[in-house]
């Protein structure tokens, strides 16, 4: 008998896009194999029913969450918020690694939880356990935890996005404006009035203005970066496409700061980072150049008439705003190369 010494991955939720992703990126992955899915409104169905694009790829049938804890050495949950305390409670019991695509340990601040979600920690010590990290700017915060907090897409384009002209004092903090743009994926599977076909098709409108849920983790990361409290104005929109996320964001430039030495600024602290590709001058941040890829593209353009600093931050949201980076995260709290099977190139059309 030949044992395998692959990563068995484990996926509660995996009816929802992020998790089918997740299957679909796991498929592929040298290290790592699907090991169990679970799914409540699907249990004892083969995966591959509800994807038939799956079929003869994953028709793993679709168990309950404490059978895939049970055959799995990280587990990643792709639920609503409010779902996960309990989960990591029982990978943590049960020793096995827990990556959270939800919001439920995102935000270090408690109020901030019950504000914008309207629920409490009903777990704190696991709370004060999970990292928050997009590998890119967090990886080094990991050590020996095994509770991640996976980003939200969101804030992984503009985290991404900001990074460099934020921890650098580059632009002020003050007045940044953020118009961000995501396909209907983002929403889930779950149908809404905003993303049903004769809604959203031929359209396009803002959405939670000013008021989504997101805005306090992009504040929590900024915050981070500067050293100081940030605020910011943050205005989603949906696209009438499946997939990606554009994020235009507007600030000031620093007193003093050249707009060139915001280029080299950004060119050497992303040198080094596969994932994240910073363009060359005169070109622009489009989706379709990062769909069904791991990669961020950010291209940066100086409105020198108003002292603006205007950058273009572009992610697949399934994939870098979700399941990927949910993989790179498991590559690197289990101590395997952080892109491996990540190698995915974007279509040229």
């Amino acid at each position: 008998m030949v044992v395998s010494s692959k990563i068995k991955a484990g996926i509660i939720g995996a009816t929802g896009y992020a998790g089918a992703e997740l299957v679909r990126l796991l498929m592929s992955h040298p290290g790592a194999e699907v090991a169990a899915v679970s799914s409540v409104s699907f249990e004892g169905k083969p995966l591959s029913a509800v994807y038939p694009s799956l079929r003869g790829i994953c028709d793993d049938v679709l168990q309950n969450e404490d059978a895939v804890i049970g055959k799995s050495d990280v587990v990643f949950a792709s639920l609503p918020h409010g779902l996960s305390e309990k989960l990591a409670e029982k990978c943590a019991a049960a020793g096995k690694a827990f990556i959270d695509l939800g919001a439920d340990f995102r935000l270090e601040a408690e109020e901030d939880y019950k504000e914008w979600y309207g629920l409490s920690y009903n777990k704190p010590q696991l709370h004060s356990q999970a990292v928050y990290c997009i590998p890119e700017l967090h990886r080094q915060n990991l050590g020996e935890s095994r509770l991640v907090a996976n980003p939200g897409c969101y804030p992984t384009s503009i985290g991404l996005g900001l990074a460099p002209a934020v921890s650098k004092g580059l632009i002020r903090t003050e007045g940044i404006v953020i118009d961000s743009k995501s396909g209907v994926t983002g929403a889930g599977r779950g149908l809404t009035q905003n993303t049903h076909y004769p809604d959203c098709n031929e359209a396009f409108a803002p959405y939670k203005v000013a008021c989504h849920r997101h805005t306090p983790e992009i504040e929590q990361t900024l915050s981070h970066m500067a050293g100081k409290r940030v605020t910011v104005t943050f205005v989603p929109h949906l696209l009438p496409v499946n997939r990606g996320i554009v994020s235009t964001i507007y600030a000031d430039v620093a007193q003093g700061v050249d707009f060139s030495d915001i280029v080299a600024a950004y060119e050497a602290f992303y040198e080094k980072e596969k994932f994240v590709r910073v363009l060359p001058q005169g070109e622009i941040a489009n989706l379709k150049n990062v769909k069904y890829s791991n990669y961020c593209d950010i291209s940066l353009h100086h409105d020198a008439r108003a002292g603006k600093l205007i950058l273009v931050s572009t992610i697949d949201n399934m994939v870098k705003g979700a399941a990927g980076q949910a993989i790179q995260n498991m590559n690197l709290i289990m101590g395997i190369e952080e892109s491996t099977g990540l190698d995915l190139i974007p279509p040229a059309f």
